[in-house]
């Protein structure tokens, strides 16, 4: 009952970003390099998001990809880019540190 309810108002079950990655998603970390060298997720991809449009061609739209940054603002932005772009699997994981935290094992 309260599925339906949740699916009336629009309300999606929060996304399982462990096993996301489990099944091969690609983080993207959309902060500047210099943010990034200060810490990251291991294994995540560090395209700035302005760079992301020039170097969209390094993605594979046939992978689930999983947006970060610092809070969840920028990794929103390259969510919406990357999906006006055909790719279809993509979400935006919010700030890394919250998300390392998701995924954690």
């Amino acid at each position: 009952m309260m599925d339906k309810i949740k699916s009336f108002l629009g309300i999606a079950a929060a996304p399982d970003y462990a096993e996301m990655v489990k099944n091969g998603a690609i983080i993207l970390d959309v902060r500047s390099p210099g943010e990034y060298a200060g810490g990251h997720i291991r294994g995540a991809k560090n395209i700035p998001v302005s760079d992301l449009v020039k170097q969209m061609g390094k993605l594979d739209k046939t992978k689930t990809i999983i947006t970060c940054c610092a809070s969840g603002a920028r990794s929103g932005v390259a969510k919406a880019m990357l999906a006006a772009n055909g790719f279809t699997e993509v979400y935006n994981g919010g700030g890394w540190n919250s998300l390392e935290g998701k995924i954690a094992e």
